[in-house]
């Protein structure tokens, strides 16, 4: 399987207002339910006012177009990388998956992976 590295910083953060959101922008993962509205987004484009933000992560996706009878692909990157210590976040599209690590481990979690087989882009 081949995972592709995504170049830039990224964010995770709450906003108040949905019409705070850029949805022209190249990444950005917007989420709404009765409780929050959740953005993730390339960190320069973080929205001037966010009620929470966290900085500083770096992300992959999961190349090709991932059908939905699949099974166990996340879970199985998500067990090697709990494995080595590394947490995750992770957003889901119609397509594929991304996988978000903090900058400090970052290369280490693509360095577990590939040493498992996955192929780095």
């Amino acid at each position: 399987m081949k995972l592709k590295r995504i170049k830039g910083d990224f964010t995770i953060c709450t906003v108040a207002d949905e019409n705070e959101i850029d949805l022209t922008k190249e990444f950005c993962f917007a989420g709404k339910t009765d409780e929050e509205i959740s953005l993730v987004c390339m960190t320069w484009d973080v929205p001037e006012r966010t009620l929470r933000r966290e900085d500083g992560w770096k992300a992959f996706r999961i190349e090709g177009e991932l059908d939905f009878s699949l099974i166990g692909i996340l879970a199985e990157i998500s067990a090697l990388l709990a494995a080595a210590k590394i947490g995750i976040f992770v957003v889901s599209t119609y397509k594929t998956d991304y996988v978000l690590v903090k900058k400090e481990q970052y290369e280490k979690a693509l360095g577990t992976l590939g040493g498992e087989g996955y192929e780095i882009d």
